[in-house]
């Protein structure tokens, strides 16, 4: 349509230019006429070839602000039991801290400190018993249908249970859980394992 709109534009201008010459006197209505239809597909040509408005970015409708990530209740849950064995046994404290600094001595007084405060915990919380009764060391047979989550066969393991083998170690195991259910926070933290303590002076 381009190449239309030239070639009309310039005829008009070439029949224009023609009007104009005395010897074209008795053509003076038909160039006139020429003139006027030229133009007019000159016109239109160039409408034609004229391309719409590029559309702007599309708006998208406005969507929700997706809520704040909140921590997972079962997390803060397991946070505030870590924060119980802190609490009654230092758990955190003795692990996280560097105990290469200490000599034996003071590592096993530390110890016995975390070992009876955790086992507090520990008996408040849970129902805990051994899988197995015997002694470590005495001959067992694990039972066909075997719970996989209560036992760890290792060494030559061969054809299907009933095994026979020797108990390593006794396994434990819980009947009841009874941790304290927490209540969510407005914010979306987990809480704390242990506050910072701080001294006013």
């Amino acid at each position: 349509m381009r190449v239309l709109a030239i070639v009309a534009v310039l005829l008009v201008g070439a029949v224009s230019a023609a009007a104009l010459v005395p010897a074209a006197g008795p053509f003076q209505l038909y160039l006139s006429a020429a003139s006027v239809a030229l133009a007019v597909v000159a016109l239109v040509a160039i409408l034609a070839d004229r391309k719409p408005p590029a559309a702007g970015p599309v708006a998208e409708p406005l969507r929700p602000a997706p809520p704040p990530a909140r921590a997972n209740q079962a997390d803060a849950e397991i946070v505030a039991f870590l924060a119980m064995l802190q609490e009654k046994g230092r758990l955190v404290d003795f692990l996280m801290d560097d105990i290469n600094a200490y000599n034996d001595a003071q590592v096993g007084a530390a110890a016995r400190v975390v070992h009876a405060g955790c086992k507090t915990v520990l008996a408040e919380h849970f129902s805990i018993r051994p899988v197995r009764t015997e002694q470590e060391g005495a001959a067992i047979t694990v039972p066909a249908g075997y719970s996989a989550s209560e036992y760890r066969l290792v060494g030559r393991i061969a054809g299907q249970a009933p095994f026979s083998g020797v108990l390593v170690h006794r396994g434990w195991r819980t009947d009841t859980v009874q941790l304290p259910r927490l209540v969510a926070e407005a914010n979306s933290n987990l809480p704390a394992i242990a506050p910072a303590e701080v001294e006013l002076k």
